[in-house]
């Protein structure tokens, strides 16, 4: 039966009711209401999990699609745009509950496996905190899973086009604040006072010293400065300055290096002008990292539904939640491409993406195809 038509409907009506993080309260109801309808239990917290038992097999699986939107006010021209000014689904996310969604639909109209499948819907991935939330709240002691696996379209790539790879898939990201305090002065008299700013000022150079300087050229770290905050004037040189940014790292080895240099670099730099420096750290999403037997699953699933399967692709620069996940069962991390032309080949996050519903009944099967291959029946 050809579900598209069904699957297209259900995923614009996801885009147009977009909710943020740890509000998705309408997207839970219907998903929880889709999967009632299709005879699954169905669990409701901070995410909504539906469970499919089959057979006699006590082996289970999970499978993730993320919920949240995002703050950006859509820019797009179609006739499905969001309803909710500021809101928007710009990563794909109602795409990846459609395909899950989908999956559900089929695997429960023709049973053919032999075990559990918990389909889990997954709250503020953006922020990353949802995954580490319906782990707190038992998911993981309520349902023991051998494997976890999810999706995420890839703007840019061919339609259908399934990556992944053994080993570290994202990044991590972790937040920093680096505080200075300096003197305020008068600005036509800077060597009474301590100019903060000055001191912020090398201290983003001196920061790009850790990539380049201090990492193995193939770290595939990223440190960025995106903030500097003062509390100078016109004619006020400021006493006190606030750096803001953003850490990415492939291995954890190298983002705790990194947290220990810039702690040295900005108590020496602050020094040196007679300042103090206070560094704030914060990891918000941990490395993902792919198990070897799920990583080959997944692809032989991609080739069985007839999409193309590329199992060493390059590690992304962007992080994912999903890592809490696969850190606490072994796991799978995969990237779909979400084809090339238009809207669909725009960036992540870009006001005007869109999801491609041809991608729709492809990540459905794909879906099916692993469980039936992860639960095979017994003869």
């Amino acid at each position: 039966m050809d579900r598209l038509p069904k699957l297209e409907q259900l995923r614009r009506s996801f885009h147009r009711d977009p909710e943020l993080g740890f509000q998705e309260n309408s997207t839970k109801a219907r998903v929880s209401e889709i999967l009632r309808q299709l005879g699954l239990e169905v669990h409701e917290g901070v995410g909504v999990v539906g469970i499919l038992r089959i057979g006699t097999s006590n082996r289970a699986i999970g499978l993730r699609a993320d919920m949240d939107a995002l703050p950006i006010h859509e820019q797009s021209q179609h006739d499905y745009v969001s309803q909710n000014p500021g809101v928007m689904h710009a990563c794909g996310h109602d795409g990846h509950m459609t395909m899950l969604l989908g999956a559900a639909m089929a695997l429960a109209e023709k049973p053919d496996f032999d075990g559990t499948v918990v389909f889990i819907f997954q709250p503020n991935e953006e922020h990353g905190l949802g995954a580490q939330a319906m782990i707190e709240e038992g998911l993981l002691e309520r349902f023991v899973l051998e494997e976890v696996y999810a999706i995420h379209n890839l703007p840019g790539a061919p339609l259908g086009q399934v990556s992944t790879r053994v080993g570290q898939i994202c990044a991590s990201e972790s937040l920093f604040e680096i505080h200075i305090q300096g003197q305020g002065g008068h600005a036509s008299m800077p060597q009474v006072g301590v100019d903060a700013i000055t001191v912020a000022a090398e201290l983003v150079l001196a920061l790009q010293t850790i990539v380049s300087r201090k990492l193995p050229p193939d770290a595939g770290a990223v440190v960025s400065v995106t903030e500097i905050l003062t509390d100078g004037k016109r004619n006020v040189l400021p006493g006190h300055a606030t750096l803001k940014g953003d850490v990415r790292a492939r291995r954890p080895e190298d983002r705790q290096a990194i947290a220990r240099f810039m702690q040295q670099i900005s108590q020496g730099v602050a020094a040196t002008h007679g300042a103090s420096a206070d560094l704030s750290f914060r990891t918000e999403f941990i490395e993902a990292f792919n198990a070897a037997e799920p990583v080959e699953a997944t692809l032989r699933a991609a080739e069985a539904v007839g999409l193309e399967a590329i199992g060493d692709r390059s590690p992304m620069s962007f992080s994912e939640d999903f890592a809490q996940f696969s850190a606490a069962v072994p796991g799978c991390f995969l990237l779909m491409g979400n084809g090339t032309e238009g809207a669909h080949g725009q960036p992540l996050h870009a006001d005007d993406y869109d999801f491609n519903d041809a991608l729709l009944p492809l990540g459905a099967a794909f879906w099916a195809a692993l469980v039936r291959d992860r639960l095979p029946q017994r003869d």
